[in-house]
């Protein structure tokens, strides 16, 4: 884990963007009439600005978060990352990692704006049910005790909006590192108990790429999962 003039033309492009490797982005077919009024040459494909520019006149970017550069620490207390698998080929099944650690870095002068680095604490899953909970973290998933963290490194940053960006990056779950690409929205900046600030990011995976294969050729779970990550960071002393 957005503020531009067209939400749905911006989630459609950022979110559906092909991932280097077998992981996908998730695609929103959010207005029909997107089908049926626009033919391929009308059909915006930009997710920047539709608003006219008068000739001879230059376009000023969109203003960038107002917040000091440098690194900022996760807040395990207020952060936390999501998942979400079908079961039974029927409901969604939420789960969730109460532990998130890691560093956002913020370089506004740079090209790439964001970077981060950011793990998990696979001990911390939590469903809802303790005996499931053991389930979960045992080999059949998520293997805690043998590899213990999930990590996310970026690699690349590209900016779709004023406040949204896609992130490049690898994620290492059960010993596999794959490349993924998150829809991440910068949420906001306050100056309160330290500088924050605050993200979502938002990305499938398929749980096969990672070696976990337990119910799906059964169909008692499906493959596709859903990650949404909720951070916010606080501005290091130091940086």
């Amino acid at each position: 884990m957005a503020f531009f003039l067209s939400p749905a033309k911006m989630i459609a492009t950022g979110a559906s963007v092909l991932v280097a490797g077998s992981a996908t982005m998730i695609g929103f077919d959010l207005c029909l009439c997107d089908a049926l009024c626009c033919d391929d040459s009308t059909s915006m494909t930009t997710t920047e600005s539709s608003v006219p520019v008068a000739p001879g006149a230059v376009a000023v970017p969109e203003p960038l978060p107002d917040m000091p550069a440098g690194d900022y620490q996760v807040d395990k207390v207020h952060s936390t990352a999501m998942f979400r698998v079908q079961h039974a080929q029927a409901g969604q099944f939420w789960g969730r990692f109460n532990d998130v650690n890691g560093i956002v870095t913020y370089t506004p002068d740079q090209e790439q704006h964001f970077s981060f680095d950011i793990d998990v604490d696979l001990e911390s899953v939590d469903s809802g049910d303790d005996r499931l909970d053991q389930h979960l973290k045992s080999p059949d998933f998520f293997n805690a005790k043998e590899f213990g963290k999930m990590t996310f490194k970026s690699t690349e940053v590209e900016r779709l909006g004023q406040s949204v960006w896609d992130v490049a990056g690898d994620l290492t779950m059960n010993g596999i590192t794959k490349p993924v690409i998150a829809v991440v929205r910068f949420t906001g900046t306050g100056e309160v108990m330290g500088r924050r600030a605050g993200f979502e990011a938002e990305f499938d995976i398929k749980r096969s790429d990672f070696g976990h294969t337990y119910g799906i050729e059964k169909g008692t779970l499906g493959d596709t999962t859903r990650i949404i990550v909720g951070i916010e960071a606080i501005k290091a002393k130091d940086s």
